[in-house]
């Protein structure tokens, strides 16, 4: 009776091995198993190529689950129910009644542990940290599936022909979205393995890489010029008040950019040559320095590769007519990332929580930003980069202030003009 026993729990304890196997395997992210591999952890290369087939690695272990349940249910039905039908003979019941109340009875203690034992407890382990239990049971599976290579490669093709013949192609295709790394990162950062800074970083990071020219430039209107057809106090004036490195320089024309000239270097130079007595000459003393043109949809991207080869550290934005759009530095790249930096004199931040909830946002803020701050899904075909252009956009002409409108669960409400720009919206969940 004890061996019975004992071979019935055996054979449920391998059907959890088998089951945790199972999921363990096929829920491992193959780049943990290849960190682990690379690190010379044994069994992780044979994990990672069982999670390559899984084809042939899950006609292996189903065979296995298969011939684990005939045999258990067999065994428990014909041999440990005719054990208890005989002890309750003994206690005065019919024989009728005595084999069906023990069949019943071990049949549903079977269940039981087969559904703790065998399936539930082992594939909770398997979920808790599937990488290193597939380490573990590699080597394993790699042996019973080369044990079991004539049936496997059987199931294999015949699951793969049924899977053509309904119109798959069969491959298992790991693929990461950019929405799965999001929810990764989040995790990271409940879980305390991320600092919230260090989150808001990396999201600023895949930020960065969905932006153009025209997200990531300071516009026209709000770039500091310096226009060699000026008079030289005039200019001097500029360069003694700005507090800029660099400054774009035109000659004359508004869109006739012609460079970039660095601050204190032409300073000095004109200072120099004011000292001498000599009549200023910006053209005679400015050492003009040729700056990177890009287009204003340029991928942000291919905008840090050509700042990166630049030595003036920034580049000129320009539309498909040749207007000059803007200028993008790498202060402006790195605001990408981290958000913008307050500067002096300025005291109007980005984004406002209020009391109410309700959130006042500067029209210039990128609209990418705002949307992961209120989780407002976005148009991936948008052509707009701030949360102005998103306004426009929805209502297809200026506003006036105090207009409104809805868009998902958000109502936006037009708070303050600048002229014709909009500089303040009021965003509040729709009631």
């Amino acid at each position: 009776m004890f061996i019975e026993i004992l071979v019935v729990v055996v054979l449920i304890v391998l059907n959890g091995l088998l089951a945790m196997s199972e999921l363990a395997v096929v829920s491992s992210r193959p780049a943990r198993l290849q960190v682990m591999r690379d690190q010379g952890q044994k069994g992780a290369g044979t994990a990672l190529s069982l999670a390559e087939d899984p084809g042939r690695f899950l006609s292996t272990v189903q065979i296995g689950i298969t011939l684990v349940g005939v045999l258990s249910g067999a065994y428990s039905g014909a041999t440990l129910g005719e054990r208890l039908a005989e002890f309750l003979q003994t206690q005065g019941f019919s024989e009728a009644a005595s084999e069906t109340l023990g069949v019943i009875s071990v049949v549903i203690a079977i269940t039981y542990l087969s559904l703790i034992v065998g399936e539930l407890v082992p594939k909770q382990i398997a979920l808790r940290d599937p990488e290193r239990v597939a380490v573990r049971v590699a080597p394993a599976m790699s042996l019973l599936s080369r044990l079991s290579s004539p049936l496997v490669w059987v199931l294999d093709r015949s699951g793969k022909l049924l899977l053509r013949i309904l119109g798959q192609s069969g491959d298992a295709g790991q693929r990461v979205t950019e929405e799965e790394v999001k929810t990764i990162i989040a995790e990271a950062e409940s879980a305390g393995v991320l600092e919230s800074e260090e989150k808001e970083m990396i999201s600023g990071v895949m930020r960065l890489a969905d932006r153009t020219a025209t997200g990531l430039m300071t516009p026209r209107r709000e770039v500091e010029i310096l226009d060699l057809a000026d008079p030289p106090d005039e200019i001097l004036a500029k360069l003694r008040a700005t507090r800029r490195s660099r400054l774009p320089v035109q000659d004359g024309e508004a869109d006739a950019i012609v460079g970039v000239v660095t601050v204190k270097e032409l300073y000095d130079r004109l200072a120099m040559q004011a000292a001498t007595g000599s009549a200023l000459d910006i053209r005679a003393v400015a050492d003009i320095q040729t700056a990177p043109v890009v287009s204003d949809n340029t991928r942000a991207l291919d905008v840090l590769k050509a700042i990166r080869s630049s030595t003036v550290h920034m580049a000129l934005v320009f539309d498909e007519y040749g207007h000059f759009e803007g200028i993008i530095t790498a202060n402006d790249v790195l605001e990408a990332i981290t958000g913008a930096f307050q500067e002096e004199g300025e005291d109007e931040p980005a984004f406002v929580v209020r009391r109410d909830g309700s959130f006042l946002v500067a029209g210039w803020m990128p609209v990418d930003e705002f949307a992961e701050k209120i989780s407002m899904p976005l148009d991936p075909d948008a052509d707009y980069e701030t949360v102005a252009g998103l306004v426009l956009n929805s209502l297809h002409h200026l506003p006036e202030v105090g207009e409104t409108f809805e868009r998902g669960d958000w109502r936006f409400e037009v708070v303050d003009l600048d002229g014709r720009r909009i500089d303040k919206v009021l965003v509040s969940r729709s009631t």
